[in-house]
């Protein structure tokens, strides 16, 4: 091959190999079920509501028993 020859060589594209890589990933992934989605929310936030109570009384036992000391 001449110098001429081997410039004309355009290279191959390899965007088609990673367009066709991400399609067969999205189509191997499973489909989320929104009910267990939601599930989990609500699981979440009976776990947060339990631990913003349990702060709440904390705080407050610490001010009720901190009014008491500055009270004697």
């Amino acid at each position: 091959m001449s110098y001429q020859q081997s410039a004309s060589i355009k290279p191959k594209k390899i965007s088609n190999v990673h367009a066709i890589a991400r399609d067969d990933s999205k189509t191997i992934t499973p489909r989320v079920d929104i009910n267990e989605l939601l599930c989990k929310i609500k699981e979440k936030e009976k776990v947060q509501r339990k631990e913003n109570l349990i702060l709440f009384f904390l705080v407050t036992s610490v001010i009720v028993i901190i009014g008491i000391i500055a009270s004697l």
